[in-house]
């Protein structure tokens, strides 16, 4: 009984925090700012939404993927949100005049 209300608000805060996300990425202006609302609360979200569906699940073989799922998410997100905030740098550098070609090749800054 107990573990099914925490689960259940596990499970919509999890859905809160993803609802949040698609507005974060809806009205933010510009690149840098919806890569922070898609990670950040995204990667949050699912965390909460693993820990309800373990508690819910209870002693199940299954939760052993559910873990191995949040420790994929905790250790791609941010190489990924890394990548796309140096990516847009570098191309909005490029764009202001402020860095050519070859210091985009080759990851330099000034």
């Amino acid at each position: 009984m107990i573990g099914d209300i925490i689960s259940s608000v596990l499970l919509i805060l999890g859905a809160t925090m993803a609802l949040t996300t698609a507005i974060g990425m809806l009205r933010f202006p510009d690149t840098l700012s919806r890569m922070h609302a898609s990670t950040k609360p995204q990667t949050f979200g699912l965390l909460l939404m693993l820990i309800g569906a373990m508690i819910r699940l209870g002693d199940n073989v299954d939760n052993g993927m559910l873990v191995l799922a949040g420790l994929f998410a905790l250790m791609t997100a941010p190489v990924i949100a890394h990548r796309i905030g140096r990516l847009v740098y570098q191309e909005q550098r490029a764009r202001d005049g402020l860095m050519d070609r070859d210091d985009m090749e080759s990851g330099t800054h000034d």
